[in-house]
């Protein structure tokens, strides 16, 4: 009888662990406590405990369990159907268009309660698009335009605002240095792609939570991250991609060990990209507008007496180049609410040509027989920890440290001259951020975060001149050394940012979201000059100390479930930085010399944004209009007299205060489902702006533009087509003072005409098509393929020194295990 008992209850003990699961984080792997399951008639129900455990035998095993927690979507399966792991995974994402989580905005909040216009690419989206570099990504998000002076680069350009006026982040750590340079910058493809989970991007003045640099917007990378497991778990991945456009040859592997306590994620990136093929096809009617009848052979340990003939003009000879990205991530859980993340990232590219400098003409033929960017490095390491203590004053937080050395080179050499020189920039920056975040409320309709930023830039400018020895085509050393003038001030530079901020966001009701938020931030510049026999300046210690306050304040009106009306009010400012006070360098005929008594810009920034929803909100129609004015504007102009640089002289030219200008425009946008199996998404984009005291267009301002696609999704195949256009952007509305819209580089009408008015066309439109495919053969591998250009239509994006890749097939295979 004894035996009996003993059988029955160890059956009963089997029979009930059998009925317990464990809830996971579907992105981490961690425990979910607090989940409430219930069934359809909600006539029984249980939560998971601090272990994330559940005991669901109160149900029947034909019973349909929800499961709901406030930070995850709902999430439903039939008992019978729980794996026989006894695990269930929730998603924070939801199919539904308005409730994408983002992280963005440093605590985590629902899209719908957001009133800045924002942009989110998931990790599906990436693949899809599936982008040669990080820059080529960007140009596929609503709303921004990228620019390109040479194909190892491109530039982000948001609400017409780019280089120093956007804000790059990774994993929540600044990009942007003291050397971001107002113009163009090619910094935004030192982040692979193949190694992005997703990226988000704000639209307008976010220097509440970021600081100064993002008045027209913040760019936010978020790199692949480890997860945990109850088990012990390896999986590694494979992606390779040819493009014929260009030769491009890309290869990513990756492998991520996940275990109970701790997991590990690598990945490893090498893209080749050969030299760059226009489009053939010149429907704007210039027939020669941008062939290459020329180039330069020459290389660091080649020498070229005069260019050389192309023999074929369309293929853009010394625009190719090659990267290499390695990312590493560990996430060890040291608690049940503490987590470490360490994160390391290095990027290192061959030499960039820069493909614009390399075709300018002087007297008749190529002006540089060299003009490259020496390898560009980016280091990165950065320990993250995320703390949930759940206290009074703080619920959750993130404080991360980082040290970033950052490696940048130019090299120039004239074809009339054996004088090369080079110019050496390194940063060290190293800085602290505390993001904190706690409910006021027991329902969280009430929030606040708060936190601070730390950022030290050290910046090391070198420069130095060598006269090549030459025999017959081979360089064989240096018969000479002479004086150069650094890019940035040689006795050395710093400069200090340190910031505090609180922001508070509140539901009103179930119908409406006031978002609000302060910030304090000090900078602090300090650069000394040595040698001074180019450039002579009144004060050659200098020290700039600028604080600003910035604030923001948006609500959402959500009147029904179809309806959400956005509005912003919010100011940001961007401090001057190493590059804009103290840079010297030579374009077109002007020399930029070091301003010593810059001030900040400001901008000012209102904006409403229109949502409307359809088909129980899959799909979507909206947009946002908004007007900016800057006070204080940063513009580069004339000096009225002439300076020596690398042995010409040169009008002088300085980064300089003016008074007030604005920038205004929309993008309307569209994104739904037609079906089960068809989606389509599309955008217009119109920017215009001027300045109020000289009346002239301000620089960066990108024509009409959009894209418009349709996509068809079955079990294992997935296709699409897109159409891009671009509408033309007339000379008079081009900048002409700066230099930064290249109106030069546009087609010419008059040759001997004495105006530039009278003598460019301006940006020519165009348009463009384009298909995709995937098949996914089985769980571990998938076939990409794609069409772009399918027409070889020549053009070139607004303001880049090259012209566009012409008709490309790439095919990409994609291995899991």
């Amino acid at each position: 009888m004894k035996k009996v008992i003993f059988i029955l209850v160890l059956l009963s003990n089997l029979v009930v662990f059998a009925q317990k699961i464990k809830v996971l984080d579907k992105e981490t792997g961690k425990i979910i406590k607090n989940v409430t399951i219930f069934n359809e008639q909600q006539n029984a129900t249980t939560i998971s405990d601090n272990r994330g455990f559940a005991d669901i035998s109160v149900f029947k095993n034909d019973d349909i369990l929800y499961f709901s927690h406030l930070s995850y979507t709902i999430f439903e399966i039939k008992k019978e159907e729980i794996p026989s792991n006894v695990i269930v995974y929730l998603t924070r994402e939801s199919e539904q268009l308005d409730e994408v989580v983002l992280s963005v905005f440093k605590n985590k909040a629902k899209a719908n309660r957001i009133a800045e216009q924002v942009a989110v690419l998931s990790s599906k989206d990436i693949q899809k698009i599936s982008p040669q570099t990080s820059a080529d990504l960007l140009a596929a998000i609503p709303g921004i335009k990228v620019q390109k002076s040479q194909f190892g680069g491109g530039s982000p350009v948001l609400r017409g605002m780019e280089s120093n006026r956007v804000l790059l982040v990774v994993d929540g750590v600044r990009m942007n240095n003291a050397i971001y340079r107002k113009g163009h910058l090619q910094n935004s493809i030192t982040v692979s792609p193949n190694q992005l989970d997703r990226t988000e991007v704000v639209f307008g003045p976010s220097s509440v939570i970021y600081g100064s640099d993002a008045l027209g917007g913040v760019i936010h990378y978020y790199t692949k991250t480890p997860k945990l497991s109850e088990k012990k778990e390896v999986k590694s991945g494979f992606f390779s991609r040819f493009s014929t456009v260009n030769q491009e040859v890309t290869s990513n592997f990756s492998a991520e060990l996940r275990f109970k306590n701790w997991g590990s994620f690598t990945s490893i990136s090498y893209s080749n990209f050969g030299d760059l093929k226009m489009g053939k096809n010149r429907s704007h009617g210039f027939e020669n507008w941008g062939k290459v009848g020329s180039y330069s052979e020459n290389r660091s340990d080649n020498y070229q007496a005069s260019p050389t003939i192309n023999s074929d003009v369309n293929l853009q000879i010394n625009t190719g180049y090659t990267q290499t990205d390695i990312l590493q991530k560990l996430f060890i859980p040291l608690s049940k609410k503490t987590d470490l993340k360490i994160n390391m990232q290095y990027s290192e590219s061959s030499d960039i040509p820069r493909f614009d400098r390399l075709t300018e003409i002087s007297n008749g033929t190529l002006k540089f027989a060299e003009w490259h960017y020496g390898p560009q490095s980016r280091f990165l390491i950065a320990p993250q920890l995320e703390i949930h203590p759940e206290k009074k004053w703080i619920e959750k937080g993130t404080i991360t440290f980082a040290y970033q050395n950052i490696k940048e080179s130019r090299i120039q050499r004239k074809f009339s001259s054996l004088d090369r020189s080079n110019r050496t920039e390194k940063v060290n920056v190293f800085s602290l951020n505390g993001d904190f975040s706690v409910p006021l409320t027991t329902n969280k309709k009430r929030n606040m975060g708060y936190g601070f930023e730390f950022a030290y830039n050290d910046v090391n400018s070198i420069s130095k001149g060598e006269t090549l020895s030459i025999s017959g085509n081979e360089i064989t050393g240096f018969s000479n050394t002479f004086k150069v003038q650094s890019r940035y001030p040689d006795g050395g530079s710093n400069y200090i940012s340190s910031a505090v901020y609180v922001d508070y966001r509140q539901d009103i009701s179930d119908k409406s979201t006031l978002n609000s938020g302060v910030r304090f931030t000090n900078t602090q510049l300090n650069a000394t000059w040595i040698d001074q026999t180019f450039i002579t300046l009144p004060e050659t210690d200098i020290s700039l100390n600028n604080s600003a306050v910035t604030a923001t304040l948006g609500y959402v009106l959500k009147p029904n479930k179809s309806w959400q009306l956005n509005s912003v009010l919010s100011s940001g400012f961007r401090s001057p930085n190493i590059d804009d006070v103290g840079r010297v360098r030579e374009k077109a005929g002007n020399v930029t010399v070091p301003n010593i008594t810059l001030k900040p810009e400001f901008a000012y920034n209102a904006e409403i944004g229109i949502q409307k929803y359809f088909n129980n909100k899959r799909f979507r129609i909206g947009g946002n209009v908004y007007y900016t004015l800057l006070d204080n504007y940063i513009i580069r102009d004339q000096l009225g007299y002439q300076v020596n640089f690398d042995g010409e002289l040169g009008s002088a030219v300085a980064n300089q205060n003016k008074k007030t200008a604005y920038i205004t425009g929309f993008t309307a946008s569209y994104l739904g489902r037609i079906s089960e199996q068809w989606n389509t998404s599309g955008f217009i984009t119109y920017t215009k702006g001027k300045t109020n005291d000289t009346n002239e267009p301000m620089s960066s301002i990108p024509p009409l533009f959009g894209n418009f696609e349709l996509n068809f999704t079955a079990s294992k195949f997935e296709a699409g087509a897109n159409l891009r256009f671009n509408s033309r952007k007339k000379i008079t509305d081009f900048n002409f003072t700066e230099g930064i819209d290249n109106h030069d580089l546009t087609p010419v009408i008059n040759a001997n005409a004495t105006s530039d008015v009278d003598k460019y066309y301006g940006s020519p439109s165009w348009v463009t098509l384009g298909v995709n495919g995937k098949y996914t053969v089985n769980n571990n591998w998938t076939i990409q393929g794609m069409i772009t250009n399918i027409l070889d239509e020549h053009y070139r994006e607004f303001a880049s020194g090259l012209s566009a890749p012409g008709r490309n097939f790439s095919v990409a295979l994609t291995a899991s295990f």
